[in-house]
């Protein structure tokens, strides 16, 4: 994906969520890079993740299956891009292959001691992003919950 594309061309492939968290920054961002926690709460409901390896760091991996209340498996694979910690993830998400399904990027702000979540997520096309788009957003939603659930059951 090109970086120097048009802000309004790029704006048409992107997927935005925010959710304010009632949690400290420090402990959001561990809940993202901790293996253990993050398999506690990351997929929409239903779903549970069994994490296989999880190195947070730029040119760091973490691989993970989320499986479905179906039984349905989803094998992922993200490669940190960039870390800044308590501010700023980024990585691409695709798959052992090495294929970039999309870029995503998780801001942590503090808000008088609660955490703003953003996740943005780039997509390589707009159509890709239309598809993404009918369960990402729910899907997204439902996770970020998962996460303020769980950090809440950890007081």
């Amino acid at each position: 994906m090109n970086a120097a594309l048009d802000p309004n061309e790029l704006a048409k492939r992107q997927l935005e969520l925010t959710r304010l968290i009632n949690a400290p920054r420090a402990l959001v961002f561990q809940a993202f890079t901790d293996a253990k926690m993050i398999s506690n709460w990351w997929g929409p409901n239903g779903f549970r993740t069994t994490t296989y390896s999880k190195d947070v760091r730029p040119g760091g991996a973490w691989r993970f299956t989320m499986h479905g209340p179906d039984g349905t498996d989803y094998s992922n694979h993200i490669l940190y891009t960039k870390v800044v910690p308590d501010e700023r993830l980024e990585w691409d998400h695709g798959t052992k292959e090495g294929e970039v399904l999309f870029k995503a990027v998780v801001t942590f702000k503090d808000e008088g001691g609660k955490t703003r979540v953003t996740l943005q997520h780039t997509l390589p096309t707009v159509e890709a992003r239309e598809q993404a788009a009918k369960y990402a957003i729910e899907g997204g939603i439902q996770t970020l919950a998962r996460l303020e659930a769980h950090l809440a059951s950890q007081r």
